[in-house]
């Protein structure tokens, strides 16, 4: 249950109540009333909004209403005090009681706790990574990859239908290269001596295996023939190998899209065709002549007549082509069939996470996607900034294998996959990151992965030494749920389940906003307020989880033990990080 859900529809029903008996004018737009938790300690368990937000409709002034409000309110069920602070905010304390039933439905729940309905089965599109295949993923793709999949997995948790997608880019310039590429590999495996790779070729050690694979193949089928004979074949060859290799390394950060959508598929069914003659049709598609832009002009600028789309009626700087001069589709009108193909396939909402290099892209697409839905469909980009790899403080050093970059394999092999995901998550994904691989193995309290897990561990450590001395059935989750939580009455025990009542709130924020680092955050807060309450029983012994003459009270905090477990355990998953038994 998102409490403070619970609370503002109890304030809302209060209001409309007040309204229908003539205590207040009516009818009042409660649409601004929020009901949060307070912004500093002391000023009870929630806050609301309602008399300030009400105050100009009902013609009152903000701490008259508030009286009037707060007296209502002591009538809820749980509330034990109100406190109007300020200008007009009126603080709620809650009953233990109260929180005791909130710990009682975690442990019932288990790590279902927090799923949430208020996506209603929406169906959203996460098309996240989309590389091209034209090489092994590397840390950059990382990032992309883990903060897709984990907001994919917070909007699923939030009851979102989901599909995750990667958009193969399968055509254009860049697969003719590899495909040159490959064909030097090719030679090279034959026997030939290739001493330096022509510029424009993409020179990793990586693409060796895809000339043996070739040669193995063929044979020297293509050795003495033209270009045009073997650019076909090749080309289709390197890319379902570089594309076995994607797939491989996103299952290794525990990653596996649901669909592929091939770029060059799209292109062959006359997808493209059809999205500019539907443009056309709408007056958004014409001949004109670009003015160079101010500064430095960008890539898809030419002083000549050509196909140009209206994306400056939607919002974007200026005008942008959908073809090139040789004829071919721009990159940007083979997106536009794509996202259409998306809205057609019944996505209205797409997010597409890309690296912060095609920021300036966005507002093209933003535009491109409102003309082609006809305003129905919505795209939201959230990029992804660079990640600087450091060992020991000093950056890592690319390998030769890879050519330019660094690898997702050697990062998943330097410190593992469930770190790497966790790390990628501890900052926004429009902040630049630096990632110390040594530094993220450390065990201390800087390390919010080590800080997180041992959280948990601990937990664990717990409930087995519970199962020695009690047995499995006096500490199985049902007989946990039933234990005499009123026995919890210390602060610190409190705080601590406060904070865990407030995961299924977290939960919908996070999902509203599409922010999936909010748990990391959440999760290093709930570790910090259990490692202070286990530190706590260290210097007190009465506040120890085993009570050994008290075995009601030792059960009411086995409990609590559980439901923190519980809760991290939920947090870690839609992360796609698997909670650890012991550290």
């Amino acid at each position: 249950m998102n409490l403070y859900q619970y609370f503002r529809d109890q304030i809302v029903r209060i209001v409309e109540d007040l309204a229908a008996s003539g205590e207040l004018p009516g009818p009042l737009d409660t649409a601004r009333v929020a009901v949060e938790p307070p912004r500093q300690t002391g000023h009870g368990d929630i806050t609301t909004n309602a008399a300030m937000v009400l105050s100009k409709p009902t013609g009152l002034k903000p701490h008259d209403l508030a009286a009037v409000l707060a007296e209502r309110l002591k009538g809820i069920e749980a509330v034990m005090e109100t406190e109007i602070a300020g200008p007009g905010f009126i603080n709620l304390s809650l009953e233990p009681a109260f929180w005791h039933r909130q710990l009682k439905e975690i442990v019932e729940t288990g790590p279902a706790y927090g799923d949430s309905e208020m996506g209603r089965g929406e169906s959203v599109n996460v098309e996240y990574v989309s590389a091209n295949p034209t090489g092994p993923l590397h840390v950059a793709h990382a990032r992309g990859a883990v903060v897709g999949d984990a907001l994919a997995s917070l909007l699923e948790k939030a009851g979102y239908n989901v599909t995750r997608e990667y958009y193969v880019n399968d055509a254009g310039a860049q697969v003719d290269a590899l495909a040159r590429s490959a064909y030097l590999r090719y030679r090279e495996a034959l026997g030939e001596e290739i001493k330096d790779i022509p510029e424009g070729f993409y020179p990793g050690e990586y693409l060796i295996p895809v000339g043996e694979a070739l040669a193995k193949r063929d044979g020297d089928q293509w050795r003495d023939v033209d270009e045009d004979a073997w650019l076909p074949e090749i080309r289709s060859f390197a890319v379902a190998m570089m594309m076995d290799g994607v797939r491989e390394d996103l299952a290794s950060l525990g990653v596996e899209p649901g669909v592929f959508t091939s770029e060059s598929v799209l292109v062959e069914k006359g997808t493209v065709d059809a999205v500019i003659k539907h443009l056309e049709d709408k007056g958004l598609i014409y001949t004109g002549v670009l003015e160079p832009p101010k500064g430095k002009a960008p890539d898809d600028w030419e002083p000549r007549p050509q196909k140009l789309f209206k994306s400056s009626e939607f919002g974007d700087e200026l005008d942008r082509p959908v073809k090139k001069s040789d004829g071919s589709w721009t990159y940007f009108a083979t997106d536009m069939a794509y996202h259409l193909d998306k809205f057609q396939r019944g996505f209205k909402t797409m997010i597409d996470v890309w690296g912060a290099d095609h920021g300036g892209y966005v507002k093209r697409m933003k535009a491109a996607v409102e003309a082609v839905t006809d305003g129905d469909g919505v795209l939201e980009v959230k990029l992804c900034q660079m990640v600087h790899l450091k060992k020991g403080g000093k950056p890592v050093r690319m390998s030769k294998r890879a050519g330019t970059f660094v690898t997702l394999r050697y990062l998943i092999n330097e410190v593992g996959r469930d770190v790497v995901r966790f790390m990628m998550l501890t900052r926004k994904n429009d902040s630049q990151m630096e990632f110390d691989l040594e530094k993220a193995l450390e065990q201390s309290r800087d390390n919010p992965v080590f800080y997180v897990h041992y959280a948990h561990a601990r937990c664990r450590s717990v409930m087995r030494n519970a199962a020695e001395q009690l047995g499995d059935k006096k500490i199985a989750p049902e007989a946990l749920a039933g234990a005499d939580l009123g026995l919890l009455t210390d602060t610190a025990e409190l705080s601590v389940i406060k904070v865990m009542a407030a995961w299924p709130r977290m939960v919908e924020n996070a999902a509203e906003v599409h922010e999936p680092h909010r748990v990391a955050y959440y999760l290093n807060d709930l570790a910090t307020l259990f490692h202070a309450l286990w530190n706590k029983g260290n210097d007190d012994a009465r506040l120890r989880f085993f009570q050994s003459d008290n075995e009601g009270l030792t059960l009411a905090r086995l409990a609590l033990v559980q439901g923190v477990a519980t809760v991290i355990t939920s947090g870690l998953q839609v992360f796609g990080v698997s909670p650890v038994e012991e550290l």
